[in-house]
């Protein structure tokens, strides 16, 4: 009897072969996921230090502080999934779902609507 491969398995080389490629174009999925957290927390590090224009500073850590926190996020999540696909390759078993695209699309929309009421508030002031 045979289990599923577990995460020491493919450490140790104990696993089925899969095709490299897949392995690879996984991995740059794991590598984009990434680029795009680093964006997102030097956006929101640029946010609450670069925009000196917008009074008072409170507002620009309301907006920069949860673009830095969903860019943490991000990265941290994205390694789980790189390893749920990694499995699922190996056992030959469908992708599965991930939280990510939805997580990220949510995010970005409320950045920018807070983007919004900060250029609204900042003309009114």
């Amino acid at each position: 009897m045979t289990s599923e491969p577990g995460p020491s398995d493919r450490l140790s080389g104990d696993h089925e072969h899969i095709d490299y490629r897949f392995s690879l174009a996984n991995e740059r999925t794991f590598l984009a996921w990434n680029r795009t957290a680093l964006s997102l927390v030097a956006g929101g590090l640029a946010v609450v230090q670069l925009l000196d224009a917008v009074d008072p500073p409170a507002l620009r850590r309301v907006l920069g502080v949860p673009i830095v926190l969903l860019g943490g996020l991000l990265a941290a999540l994205s390694f789980s999934r790189w390893e749920r696909n990694e499995e699922a390759m190996r056992a030959d078993r469908a992708l599965p779902r991930s939280i990510l695209p939805r997580l990220l699309a949510v995010g970005v929309t409320a950045g920018g609507l807070a983007a919004v009421v900060m250029v609204l508030v900042a003309d009114i002031g």
